[in-house]
């Protein structure tokens, strides 16, 4: 394997530790680690990333599915949202000419808030999540469906755009939403929806750019056991140490791809 591809692997390997770690980390750290330590064009790396995120967590959902934490009712009522809202998406961006440095420019600047807005999510989580509860409430099952359809939506378009938000967003809604679920069936089912989403938006993104699979092998070589060595992690590092860490980074790469 030549040194790039190394460093492929490494990237991945890091960004994996990480998400197994915190939970979030995928798609705000990979897209722009492409962009800006690899120079990858924003839209190709933006595919190249939800690929990415459905290889890895398609591993993680079948090992949580075999350990029954998945809902999949929610699973399916939060694809029922996302998947159309990531079609979507990819036929508005078909419109226009990806490889333009217009169209590169505002790529970089969605993606840049998209990670500035999921520093503050990530920081805030826990206040975000109380705030959530006591503004929903106990809602009815109908009306639990519905929010959960349109946080499926909100998700896919933002997923297709700019690659980051599903884990970071999705996670404090479905806390929200559904108070009685145990913290480990909501980071399940989270994940367990994230595979339809990115593979749906991946796949758009196939199409509209070029992805180097090359690339992609690399990356998943070493996200697979990097989830496994975070995961690993994860109870030896303190959570509020991991937050901060985790958000300062997103501030610094999301306010260099905006400016």
């Amino acid at each position: 394997m030549s040194s790039p591809e190394w460093l492929y692997t490494a990237s991945g390997f890091g960004v994996g530790a990480l998400v197994g770690m915190t939970g979030v980390g995928g798609g705000s750290l990979m897209t722009p680690i492409l962009i800006l330590l690899f120079g990858i064009h924003p839209a190709s790396a933006i595919g190249t990333d939800l690929l990415y995120a459905a290889g890895t967590k398609a591993g993680g959902a079948v090992v949580h599915g075999w350990n029954r934490t998945v809902d999949w009712r929610v699973v399916g009522f939060l694809a029922c949202g996302s998947v159309p809202a990531a079609a979507v998406m990819l036929l508005i961006l078909a419109h226009y000419d990806l490889a333009s440095r217009a169209m590169q420019h505002f790529l970089s600047a969605a993606l840049g808030v998209a990670l500035v807005v999921t520093a503050l999510a990530v920081i805030f989580r826990p206040r975000l999540v109380a705030w959530l509860a006591r503004r929903v409430g106990e809602p009815t099952p109908a009306t639990t469906m519905i929010l959960t359809i349109a946080t499926g939506a909100l998700l896919g378009g933002l997923v297709s755009l700019t690659s980051v938000g599903a884990g970071a967003l999705g996670v404090p809604a479905l806390v929200a939403l559904y108070p009685r679920l145990e913290t480990r069936q909501i980071v399940a089912t989270d994940i367990a929806h994230a595979v339809p989403l990115t593979l749906v938006a991946g796949a758009g993104h196939l199409l509209l750019s070029p992805i180097d699979l090359t690339v992609l092998g690399a990356l998943l070589l070493g996200s697979l056991p990097g989830i496994f060595v975070g995961s690993q992690l994860a109870v030896r590092v303190p959570d509020t140490a991991l937050r901060l860490a985790l958000s300062g980074v997103l501030v610094i790469v999301g306010g260099r791809l905006i400016f």
